[in-house]
């Protein structure tokens, strides 16, 4: 099959355009948005983009090497307030939509963000991260120089810990600062803290009147050995705190109903631990008596697909109605992620899905229509407007450069059967160039997660593969979402056995149905999640030539007392912790079986790495090493376990790289 496209190649990543954050304007008739692009130093950069809806061309709002994000319209449409580190940390500026320079707001000594107006426009919420004798009047943001200098000297002294939860991947080891809520007034210009108990505050919305602030967080004593999560109303005038949920679950992204009488949120109370399904609850602000709208339902509310270009955060609902009768929101169901609406009746409707990723929206009231932001399997995002009579109009021409001169893979779309009978949904690339008659080489590609979903949309790793001349198959085996409660739930306390089998089956209905695959040359691969069934697969069968397994783990007994989350998804997913049964969390354990593997292993770990920390890539380095097994070890440093979606560009590359040399080797 001829093709006047070149083949994707590793470093293609860092030209995409990665849209977030649509956001409607008051009126309706602009909208803003975040572009995320990879600039010239191979570092990330994110601008305000404003556009007319009845425009073609957006219009650029901020310039040069910095990041803004989160970009909130005022009532009136007149300014926008966002994120932007500019001045060396993030803090809050203030833009006129009718031109000028960005004002900067705060000038807080650890940054500042997520701001948003009060109704009236009077007001400007955001978190900053306080310590316990911070003063809000007089923060002052240090210099360069400053911040380097109180890091250098922060090295030389011992870190002092008091709590369980220490350290997390996203931040490093935690301070003694906590997030509060800050109210900035817009005439005085003088800001008031909100908050200021010992423990995270997130802020959520607040009501129309401007008197009540909706937040999340954990303000019990034994917060240190919680997940939960409740939902505060805090009263601006007495500074009195109510909580409004029961203390037994996680709410998040929770709003007012435009009158203010009714609070809508997604959350639930750990039926089946970090496998369960989002609810969609509605809150009485009165009388504080909950409804459940999503009873009956088997979807998963928010986006829980999983890729590697996705870059800043985008609103997923629910949205209330301007009739206070009805609720949006995105959902995740079999393969693809789409837009909703729901009743207070619980009237589920579904409004716009196709096999694409729907990865965020803004609704205008007045007119009734949308902005989705959708992904899909072969256009990395773009913006379209959907109308109240369900038809769609695209926005914006993303990336159309690029997507003109690369040649990018159609995934064909499989239902396989497992050996009990469930259905398991995957997908099919078949390789650059591809010609019939030949023989090509295979890679499975596993999740991680592994309570997430592969599925419609671009992933360039995939296609990276693809264009390398490998068959790439990636699957969703029970334990993704998408598929309902009991599918996700499935994988518990059964790490390495139905969902092994799905994913073999899935390999042996590609082989019987693909006479291109060559059943001699086949390479497994995956990460977190997918670098544990990595690791499983070689211990226990040898019809892979080569594999690659990254951030994974090796040793459950270690991974309950060096993960920032062992300590309690270790009991979530194995259903026991390392106190209860060491033995049934060795028998979980890849490290176990190191002596049956015989297939060439490469190791990618960060050294950063603290949800799957890197002594769980050592330890099983070390053991295949002293079995002399052929094994090679590549450690990335400052990386996280974020590296292939969010780390160091020219670490992404490398580590994409090393996949490709390490298959070439020896498939």
């Amino acid at each position: 099959m001829s093709n006047s496209k070149r083949a994707i190649k590793a470093e293609d990543f860092t030209k995409l355009e990665v849209f977030s954050d649509p956001r409607f304007s008051p009126d309706g008739s602009t909208y803003s948005y975040v572009s995320t692009t990879i600039n010239d130093k191979k570092e990330y950069e994110s601008h305000l983009f404003f556009q007319h809806v009845n425009d073609s061309e957006a219009q650029q709002w901020t310039f040069g090497d910095v990041k803004n994000s989160n970009p909130r319209f005022s009532p009136d449409g007149k300014q926008v307030v966002f994120q932007s580190n500019r001045s060396g940390l993030p803090q809050l500026w203030i833009l006129h939509t009718d031109g000028g320079e960005a004002r900067q707001l705060t000038t807080f000594k650890n940054g500042a963000g997520k701001p948003n107006w009060s109704k009236d426009g009077k007001h400007i919420i955001f978190s900053a991260s306080l310590e316990a004798d911070d003063d809000v009047h007089s923060q002052k943001e240090q210099s360069k120089e400053e911040r380097q200098k109180e890091a250098e000297e922060k090295k030389k002294q011992p870190l002092i810990i008091n709590r369980l939860k220490y350290k997390s991947d996203a931040n490093g080891f935690h301070s003694n600062k906590r997030s509060q809520l800050v109210l900035f007034d817009m005439e005085k210009e003088t800001f008031t803290q909100l908050t200021s108990d010992d423990t995270d505050h997130g802020y959520l919305d607040i009501s129309p009147d401007g008197n009540l602030v909706l937040f999340a967080g954990n303000l019990n004593k034994d917060a240190d050995y919680e997940l939960i999560s409740d939902l505060f109303l805090l009263n601006r005038t007495t500074k009195d705190i109510t909580k409004l949920t029961n203390g037994e679950g996680a709410y998040h992204n929770a709003s007012f109903s435009p009158n203010g009488d009714k609070i809508a949120s997604f959350g639930h109370e750990y039926v089946y631990d970090g496998a369960t399904l989002n609810e969609l609850y509605i809150f009485d602000v009165k009388t504080k008596e909950r409804t459940c709208l999503s009873e009956e339902w088997d979807i998963q509310l928010g986006d829980a697909m999983i890729g590697d270009i996705k870059l800043g955060q985008s609103t997923t609902g629910p949205i209330w109605a301007k009739d206070e009768k009805h609720l949006f929101f995105i959902a995740t169901d079999f393969g693809a992620t789409g837009l909703y609406q729901v009743t207070l009746d619980s009237d589920l409707k579904l409004l716009y899905k196709d096999d694409n990723h729907v990865f965020g929206f803004s609704y205008d009231p007045g007119a009734e229509t949308f902005i989705l932001g959708i992904n899909t399997p072969t256009n990395p995002c773009n913006f379209y407007q959907l109308n109240s009579e369900s038809e769609l109009k695209r926005l914006t021409n993303a990336n159309a450069t690029f997507l003109d001169e690369v040649s990018i893979a159609e995934p064909e779309t499989l239902t396989v059967t497992a050996d009990d009978g469930w259905e398991i949904q995957g997908w099919l690339l078949r390789p650059y160039g591809f010609e019939e008659g030949k023989k090509y080489p295979f890679v499975l590609e596993v999740h991680g997660g592994p309570h997430a979903m592969y599925g419609q949309a671009f992933f360039h790793e995939m296609q990276l593969l693809a264009a390398k001349g490998y068959v790439v198959l990636y699957t969703n085996p029970r334990g993704s979402h998408g598929y309902g409660q009991q599918f996700v739930d499935a994988v518990r306390s059964d790490y390495g056995g139905k969902d092994f089998t799905d994913l073999m089956s899935a390999v042996d209905y590609v082989l019987e149905n693909y006479s291109f695959i060559d059943e001699n040359r086949l390479g497994v691969t995956g990460g977190s999640y997918g670098g544990f069934m990595t690791n499983w697969i070689v211990g226990h069968t040898n019809r892979f030539k080569a594999a690659v397994t990254q951030r994974s783990i090796s040793n459950w007994l270690s991974f309950y007392g060096v993960s920032d989350i062992g300590y309690f998804f270790t009991k979530w997913e194995l259903g026991k912790h390392l106190m209860e049964d060491p033995e049934k969390l060795w028998n979980f354990s890849p490290l176990k079986y190191a002596e049956n593997v015989e297939t060439p292993l490469l190791i990618l770990h960060g050294e950063k790495d603290f949800r799957c920390p890197i002594e769980q890539g050592e330890q099983l380095f070390v053991t295949l090493k002293h079995l002399r097994k052929n094994v090679e070890f590549v450690r990335f440093p400052d990386a996280s376990h974020e590296l292939s979606r969010s780390g160091k560009p020219e670490m992404r590359i490398e580590r994409l790289n090393h996949i490709g040399r390490w298959f070439e080797k020896y498939l």
